[in-house]
């Protein structure tokens, strides 16, 4: 079968490789539909931070139609349409035993620690799996999980209510927070992004105001309220700065980009002004809580997409995504050639 491989830092292949074979007892054998190109993905292949196996197959992002079930497994059954959860989890730490799963002592991911979805087909532990209903698209269904990164930021920002909220990056987490915040929040919602044509995409569906990421655009856009909740979605230090300087005292921001280089603190300045950074990873148990949002949310997040690429053309979609050439917030991959009718 074909499969995109990870070899190491900026060395990413397509080529042909044994199929996974049948599932061991508790896993899976699924044949992929669609599975998302994510931030996280683009950093590894960037830093090679993340790299634990050479060569692995990426994506985390994945939903797909189940082929084989092992021996143990009774939850799922040939046929069943399912979305991948994306932590792998040791369920032995003090975290797991708490119910923190995704700030487990040992967590990895799907992609990094076992094989993903950017292949015709892959085994994963059944207790990963979720089953969704088979109508829905598979291209909305492979935005379930980031989908559920931005509801874990939006759970964790806390915004009061009535108060405005600034979406600092229209990548695919901040477009989904704004999205998210669209629909919970009564207050104003405002996004900022360098990328034009991605800031005016996520306000366009959203309904936000686009602002520039300085302190007076900001004042002028809140009408002179208090801005104290931000959700940092860039991974940018020099992002991150002006966030810190364009909110007001007492603020919360939430960080869930993430970051290639290190934040030159003063620390004084949280304490003063009473500014309390939020780390958001991953997400805790919010993915079926997303699921249940695809009735609602599924054209929307299809109008999000703004490619959709083969296995073959994985290699230049990471080029576009890094060079921030690429249109609308998210690249799909459908792996499988056969025709999309038979894969909705």
């Amino acid at each position: 079968m074909k499969a995109v491989r990870l070899y190491g830092k900026g060395d990413l292949r397509v080529e042909e490789i044994a199929p996974p074979g049948p599932p061991d007892t508790d896993s899976v054998r699924i044949a992929v539909t669609a599975a998302g190109i994510c931030g996280s993905d683009l950093h590894n292949f960037q830093t090679g931070q993340w790299i634990s196996r050479s060569p692995s197959t990426p994506g985390h992002e994945l939903t797909g139609v189940v082929m084989e079930i092992g021996n143990s497994v009774v939850d799922f059954v040939p046929g069943d349409r399912v979305v991948a959860d994306s932590r792998v989890w040791c369920g032995q730490c003090a975290a797991c035993q708490g119910g923190r799963r995704h700030l487990c002592a040992n967590l990895g991911f799907v992609g990094e620690v076992c094989d993903g979805g950017f292949a015709e087909e892959v085994n994963l532990p059944a207790r990963l799996l979720h089953r969704v209903d088979a109508s829905f698209d598979p291209r909305s269904v492979a935005m379930t999980e980031p989908l559920a990164v931005a509801l874990h930021a939006v759970r964790r920002l806390r915004p009061d209510p009535g108060c405005p909220v600034l979406v600092v990056g229209c990548g695919p987490i901040g477009g989904l927070a704004a999205l998210l915040l669209a629909r919970t929040h009564d207050g104003a919602i405002l996004v900022t992004d360098r990328n034009a044509e991605r800031a005016g995409l996520v306000a366009g569906r959203t309904g936000s105001h686009i602002v520039a990421l300085e302190r007076e655009a900001i004042l002028a856009a809140t009408g002179g309220l208090l801005l104290l909740h931000a959700i940092d979605a860039t991974g940018s230090i020099a992002a991150l700065k002006a966030m810190i300087a364009s909110v007001d005292a007492g603020a919360r921001l939430a960080l869930v980009g993430i970051f290639h280089e290190h934040l030159d603190l003063d620390p004084n300045l949280l304490v003063e002004r009473e500014m309390a950074l939020v780390g958001c990873h991953a997400f805790a148990e919010e993915m079926e809580e997303a699921i249940g949002l695809l009735p609602q949310l599924s054209e929307q997040l299809i109008s999000l997409i703004g490619a959709e690429v083969t296995l073959d053309e994985v290699p230049a979609a990471y080029g576009h995504l890094v060079s921030g050439t690429a249109r609308g917030l998210k690249t799909i991959v459908r792996p499988l050639a056969i025709g999309a009718s038979r894969l909705r």
